[in-house]
């Protein structure tokens, strides 16, 4: 078996060095091509589907994939996979009815057609709403890696937090949106490799996966749990569907950064069949952990126990990169969405309307800096124990927003009947019944959902920006309420003249495919050329050659083919791709 340890060694320090380096390089590759606000926020809408694809899958899950869903895969079972699977019925919706009309609103921030299509008014009210839940949640995600590395690895949760949140800020702020979308990349294959490497030993040790089905627990391969049934998993795929739609702005600009419309529709497939097949293949191996783990005293520390017990110094270096990719991922794509929408819904639209692109560029980099700092703050608040209740109290009542924003968003969208009296209508009474049940449901022991009864365990848990069964119930009274006033009041008072001759003019720019208006060839014209293959197949090449560095310390012929053959192949592939770049530039010259 390969030597246990604890504790990471000298190659695990090595792979976790290299591994930031490698985000830094990143970054500063691409400083210099950031020229303008559509190369910093959307990519110059040049990123091809296959890159911004994998970043909307690495952007929408964080550490939560390696503390919550294997937690609940260790206690109950396939379960835990079938809550991320929600992933998928909401990535299709989003593809099919609103992936095309994103890239078609031909915008640099989420939340910029709101003015066309509704006033002025409200887009900012959408603006300032979603920046702060942003940071704030971004400040507790990068608590949640601080504290689940500390917990089980024993590596010091201060400089844990501050050496991730740093290294992800800079490397952000240098290359914008491309830098995050290909380190997206790149830890996307750390991340892929990692869970190639602890499944099969995982499965390995409980004694093969005939022999776990055979021998399993009594609902144990089941879909749901008592627990959590289908009157929890549908109305979550009902907050997924709309959230992912229109609140979570990361996947969203994902959807407007590529080229073509056909290309969007590209990345949300690319993302069904990533959620297809990754949920199982990351929380088999802590459904296995059962059979050879079975009293572990926390089950949220499953994946670093199962890391420290399986695998040998080096590789368990590698796995920690995947878990920090995990999260990283996500902030980054949050850091510069939050940016963007700063800069450009903001600073020129009130500031500096005839602001240069250079300046913009420089504003979207400090914006992204305070975006970051803020993050790392509110990191270091909970992590002193000082800010914990108020942090935990903000993020449930920035929860209440999701549907009395989700629903304007998206209804602006799809349909000219709706006025912005009954958005701004909608949005307040939502909220205001969203509030409403969040004070009752502090009422811990008399609140029940469905005959499930709150209990004081799930407080801990929202301290990882999870959506529990409380937020469920919030979510769905104030999205109903939202969409009752929004359709009465948009009756009683409707659009006026003016109102309704920017709406068509905004619904007609929805039913112009891309490259109809003369604003997409100037876009097309202005925009950077850049080709990612260069940068990412030496990404991957890195990632090979600091896998075969620390072969000397794979003990044990499984642990070392594993490390052998990975590491040649990342390295053999990030040669090729690199040479193909070489030789595709060499032939366009």
């Amino acid at each position: 078996m390969p030597e246990t340890h604890n504790t990471l060694q000298t190659p695990d320090y090595i792979v976790l060095a290299g591994y930031f380096i490698l985000m830094l390089a990143i970054g500063a590759y691409f400083y210099r091509h950031m020229r303008g606000i559509k190369d910093y926020f959307s990519g110059g809408n040049r990123i091809p589907w296959w890159l911004s694809g994998v970043s909307f899958y690495m952007s929408s899950f964080s550490v939560a994939a390696f503390i919550f869903y294997p937690s609940l895969c260790y206690r109950y079972g396939w379960v835990g996979v079938t809550l991320l699977w929600v992933a998928v019925p909401a990535t299709l919706f989003s593809a099919l009815f609103f992936a095309v009309r994103w890239r078609r609103a031909r915008i640099d921030s989420p939340v910029e057609y709101l003015e066309t299509r509704y006033s002025p008014a409200l887009r900012q009210l959408f603006a300032w709403q979603g920046v702060p839940v942003k940071v704030i949640d971004d400040g507790i995600k990068i608590f949640a890696i601080g504290s689940f590395i500390s917990a089980g690895l024993g590596f010091p949760m201060r400089e844990t937090m501050l050496g991730a949140g740093l290294i992800m800020l800079i490397y952000t702020f240098m290359g914008g949106l491309w830098a995050v979308t290909v380190t997206d990349f790149v830890q996307f294959v750390v991340l892929t490799v990692a869970i190639l490497i602890i499944l099969p030993l995982s499965v390995a040790r409980a004694g093969g996966l005939a022999y776990m089905v055979e021998n399993a627990p009594a609902g144990f391969f089941r879909l749901t749990a008592p627990e959590y049934g289908w009157h929890y998993v549908i109305p979550l795929i009902l907050l997924y569907c709309l959230a992912w739609s229109s609140i979570n702005w990361p996947l969203i600009q994902r959807y407007f950064c590529v080229p073509r419309e056909r290309d969007a529709l590209k990345v949300g497939f690319l993302v069904v069949g990533l959620y297809i097949i990754g949920p199982p293949m990351m929380f088999l191996p802590a459904m296995a952990a059962a059979y050879f783990l079975p009293d572990l005293a926390n089950p949220r520390d499953i994946y670093p126990v199962l890391c420290a017990t399986l695998l040998p110094a080096g590789m368990l270096g590698l796995v920690i990169a995947a878990m920090f990719a995990a999260t990283m991922s996500m902030l980054s794509s949050d850091y510069n969405v939050c940016a963007g929408v700063l800069t450009n819904d903001v600073y020129r639209r009130f500031v500096r309307p005839d602001a240069s692109q250079k300046e913009l560029v420089l504003v979207g980099r400090i914006m992204t800096i305070l975006i970051g700092v803020i993050a790392l703050a509110t990191a270091f608040m909970l992590a002193r124990g000082s800010g914990e209740d108020l942090f935990r109290t903000m993020v449930t009542l920035f929860g209440v927003a999701t549907g009395p924003v989700a629903i304007p968003m998206l209804l602006g969208l799809i349909s000219r009947r709706f006025s912005n009296a009954g958005a701004i209508a909608g949005f307040l009474a939502g909220l205001t019944v969203g509030l409403a049940l969040f004070v009752v449901s502090r009422q811990r022991e008399a609140f029940t959902f469905f005959g499930m009864t709150w209990n004081p365990a799930a407080q801990e848990l929202i301290i990882a920006g999870l959506a529990w069964k409380m937020e469920i119930l919030i979510f769905l009274g104030g999205a109903c309420t939202t969409l009752v006033v929004m359709a009465l009041v948009s009756v009683l008072q409707p659009p006026d003249a003016a109102q309704l001759a920017r709406i068509d003019a905004f619904m007609k720019r929805l039913q112009d495919p891309i490259g109809a208006r003369e604003e997409d060839r100037e876009t097309e014209t202005a925009a950077t050329a850049i080709s990612p293959f260069r940068v990412v197949g030496l990404s991957i090449l890195a990632i090979g050659v600091l896998m075969l560095i620390v072969l000397p310390w794979s003990h044990g012929a499984p642990t070392f083919s594993m490390d052998l053959f990975w590491g040649a192949l990342l390295a053999a592939i990030g040669a090729a791709m690199y040479a193909a770049s070489v030789l595709s530039k060499r032939n366009t010259s």
